[in-house]
């Protein structure tokens, strides 16, 4: 946040690190439960020098998360494609995860759709083929699923998942915040068309933040349950565990 464009903030990188060493303190007070991920803006010209300063930093070296709309990276941009390929040609190097809030800026209407998909399938993955990276939200933003553009990006990588192209060999999906009381029975569809695309062992549940209106952990997992799966399938969702968890 202290990142994003909207924002003039005075000694930008200097709050960044002080934002990632604050959120290693927290995990570290319950290093059995807790991973802290490395945060910050992939085009500032520090994102590199922090990927770095995190992954030699204890206990925030397991990965990084990107925003890409609060940072308003557009993948059809290529100067925003090459920087971002070298975050992820650092991470892995450095054998650091990759969560990625995808969805492109809604409240800017920055264009989300097959072409940014393909970017970044054809483009960013092969930087990056070492290490899991973890598309949030079935590349929507949520709460709720009432968004069409997300949803194409969902759909052109489930299908990159079911015909095995081979970037994706690392690739994985959580459904953080994208099922709740506004979701409509064509929505919860949609979504588990999706998700059985690209096949249940791919597929991580994950609460947002429990802030505002987003559900609490509990109340998140007692949504997924209410989409249309089996319980084996659901069953199969909880128990799967992140390769950077083990």
């Amino acid at each position: 946040m202290y990142g994003s464009p909207r924002r003039a903030i005075t000694d930008e990188y200097g709050k960044v690190r002080a934002e990632n060493d604050w959120t290693t303190a927290q995990a570290a007070e319950y290093p059995d439960r807790l991973i802290a991920f490395c945060g910050f803006n992939p085009l500032k010209d520090y994102a590199l020098e922090e990927l770095v300063r995190c992954a030699r930093t204890r206990r925030l070296n397991r990965g990084i998360k990107l925003h890409l709309g609060n940072s308003d990276v557009q993948l059809e941009n290529p100067d925003h494609v090459a920087r971002l390929r070298q975050v992820f040609r650092a991470a892995n190097q450095h054998r650091m995860a990759i969560v990625l809030h995808m969805r492109a800026s809604i409240s800017r209407q920055r264009p989300y759709g097959p072409t940014q998909a393909r970017a970044f399938l054809e483009q960013l993955l092969p930087e990056a083929p070492d290490v899991p990276v973890q598309v949030a939200h079935l590349a929507a933003t949520g709460p709720g699923y009432d968004d069409p553009p997300g949803d194409s990006v969902m759909a052109f990588l489930a299908e990159a998942v079911h015909r095995k192209d081979p970037w994706t060999r690392n690739l994985w999906f959580d459904v953080a915040g994208i099922m709740d009381s506004s979701v409509t029975p064509a929505q919860a569809a949609l979504m588990v068309q999706r998700i059985r695309r690209v096949g249940m062992d791919r597929i991580l549940y994950g609460s947002d933040a429990a802030v505002g209106g987003n559900l609490r952990p509990r109340e998140g997992w007692a949504a997924i349950r209410r989409l249309p799966l089996t319980s084996e399938e659901l069953d199969r969702i909880a128990h799967n565990i992140p390769p950077y968890f083990r």
